[in-house]
C-alpha cells in the first residue's frame, strides 16, 4: 500500500527540489488515506494538499513535492521513520 508524503520545501535552502527529503523540509504532512496504485496516490496527495491552507500559502520561494511511499501506515510513521523507499515524485509550484 501507498501513502501520499507532501513535503513544503524551501527553494533558498534545497534549490535542487530532487534534494527535497523528509529531513530537510520545511513541513511534511501525511495524507490518512492508503493507495494500491502509484498514479492515484499521486492524484490524491496533490488533491489533499490543495485543500488545504497549506497548498494555497506557498510562498514565491517554496516548492511542493509529492512522494508516494510503500507500507507505513499515516497515522502511525513520523517523519523521523521514513526512508528512501519510494514511488517516483510529482512537483508542484
Amino acid at each position: 500500500m501507498l501513502t501520499a508524503l507532501i513535503l513544503v520545501c524551501s527553494l533558498a535552502s534545497t534549490p535542487d527540489l530532487a534534494a527535497c527529503n523528509e529531513q530537510n523540509a520545511v513541513t511534511v504532512v501525511r495524507d490518512p488515506e492508503t493507495f494500491a496504485n502509484p498514479a492515484t496516490c499521486l492524484m490524491h496527495g496533490q488533491a489533499y494538499v490543495a485543500e488545504t491552507a497549506l497548498g494555497r500559502d506557498v510562498s514565491s520561494d517554496e516548492a511542493i513535492k509529492v512522494l508516494c511511499v510503500r507500507g507505513r501506515k499515516a497515522a502511525v510513521a513520523s517523519p523521523a521513520e521514513a526512508g528512501s523507499e519510494a514511488a517516483p515524485a510529482v512537483t508542484a509550484r
